[in-house]
């Protein structure tokens, strides 16, 4: 294995995880996002050269996944279906629910969908990949105050509907 393999190899074990998260949190579909991390990853070895250089690599990783995961919808919405069979299928577990990531909490995740697209991506790079203001701005092609009232409308809507949430659980 020579010095560009090994980097690569490093980078990928290190970051897929935090990748795929942060585009299943973006999109919300399990499958989907695994596709499209695949698919980034798979250009990013492609243009390593270029992909090591960048300041943060796992931004362009995750900027590439969101990107075809744009285009797929938008092939999608295009295609005429056949039948009503396909409309069978969506990212459930089985059993009506969304098909949640282990390492976050169904009621989080109940919430975070509820959230507009653009916050859901801030939340993502900013919390699940701990990104900086201006490499989410970045990544995200918008600009660094827009990445901050992003997050802050995130939040607050987060905080607000956890909270409800915790309060209606708790006994009388």
């Amino acid at each position: 294995m020579n010095a560009q393999e090994a980097s690569f190899a490093d980078f990928y074990e290190r970051s897929r995880d935090n990748c795929l998260r942060a585009v299943f949190a973006s999109i919300g579909d399990r499958p989907a996002a695994e596709d499209c991390v695949a698919e980034a990853f798979a250009r990013a070895w492609v243009s390593w050269r270029k992909v090591s250089a960048h300041p943060v690599p796992q931004a362009w990783v995750i900027r590439t996944a969101l990107n075809l995961s744009v285009s797929s919808w938008r092939r999608r919405r295009r295609e005429v279906p056949l039948d009503d069979a396909g409309s069978q299928l969506s990212s459930t577990d089985g059993h009506g629910g969304p098909q949640v990531d282990d390492g976050l909490d169904s009621a989080i995740w109940t919430v975070l969908t509820g959230l507009p697209l653009r916050q859901r991506q801030v939340i993502a790079l900013r919390l699940f990949l701990d990104l900086d203001t201006a490499s989410t701005a970045a990544a995200l092609d918008i600009a660094p105050g827009t990445v901050t009232a992003h997050l802050a409308r995130a939040t607050a809507a987060l905080r607000e509907q956890l909270t409800h949430s915790n309060l209606r659980e708790e006994p009388l």
